[in-house]
């Protein structure tokens, strides 16, 4: 099921159009499906993405329904019919305890419990709403993802909306708060549309970093990690990441190997840590005796 998973992660990663909802889905499908202990016989890997598409496609009809009913003006009323529909009916939301949860991060989960970080929520947000034909687009701010309804990459009127609290419309000041919360200073920019692949890479470093403060999942975090390496654009460091979590699994000549050649990209700019790096992968094979 890993290799299936995977082979289409790599895939939908280098299309034109990657599609971060297939992504997110597939980036979840190695947790999802079943660890390999269990004993249970997990379910197909399609069954699970076509289960999770219906329901988004079932979220969208209702979307569909309430703008044929409402006939929102702008969007401000539409991001409001969003938030009655979605973040109302359906009560898709966040709690401060959801970020203590794996579960927060896998989107079909989020799908079934309604229940996630805000990056996912507002995923949750801009799929429902593409399938709607309206025009929402999340928004990377740091600490926290919110969505704009709209397009402020265009220059037309949009207004800002926060999916982990219900949809919660958001002005400027509001939105300064956040970025201060999470030790940055406000620029317009932050308001660019995040990329796809950008999303991903963020929800795979939310799961990276829950795992990262539980030792006893070094394992979720090596796929989480693994995963992250198989997209276009991924921080050198995960390389070295990768390595390290190999040798933390049991796999000590195997990331001794991945360190080796981590430490031969660092040789042209960092000779010091290539140094330190090397040294790690020599205690990682003494580990064998």
């Amino acid at each position: 099921m890993t290799e299936q998973s995977r082979t289409r992660f790599r895939a939908e990663a280098r299309a034109e159009h990657p599609d971060p909802v297939l992504l997110c889905l597939l980036a979840a499908a190695e947790h999802t499906l079943g660890d390999p202990g269990d004993s249970a016989e997990p379910p197909d890997l399609d069954a699970v993405l076509s289960a999770c598409r219906t329901a988004l496609d079932r979220h969208a009809a209702a979307i569909r329904q309430a703008v044929a009913e409402r006939r929102p003006h702008g969007p401000e009323e539409t991001a409001a019919l969003l938030a009655a529909v979605l973040g109302g009916r359906e009560r898709f939301h966040g709690r401060q305890s959801d970020y203590r949860r794996l579960e927060s991060s896998l989107l079909p989960e989020v799908l079934r419990r309604r229940r996630g970080l805000p990056i996912m929520l507002s995923l949750v947000w801009t799929a429902v709403a593409a399938r709607a034909g309206l025009t929402v687009h999340g928004i990377a701010l740091p600490g926290h993802f919110i969505v704009a309804v709209g397009d402020p990459g265009t220059g037309d009127d949009y207004v800002l909306a926060d999916p982990f609290h219900g949809g919660r419309l958001l002005d400027v000041p509001d939105v300064e708060r956040l970025v201060a919360a999470a030790g940055h200073r406000f620029t317009p920019d932050l308001l660019t549309p995040a990329q796809p692949l950008d999303t991903v890479l963020r929800v795979l470093g939310n799961i990276r970093h829950w795992a990262a403060e539980r030792p006893e999942h070094a394992r979720t975090q090596l796929w989480a990690a693994e995963l992250a390496l198989l997209l276009p654009r991924h921080p050198a460091q995960l390389r070295l990441e990768r390595a390290e979590l190999l040798v933390k699994t049991g796999d000590f000549l195997g990331g001794a190997a991945e360190m080796d050649a981590y430490a031969e990209i660092l040789d042209a700019f960092d000779p010091e840590s290539a140094g330190r790096v090397r040294q790690e992968a020599k205690s990682a094979r003494h580990r064998l005796n």
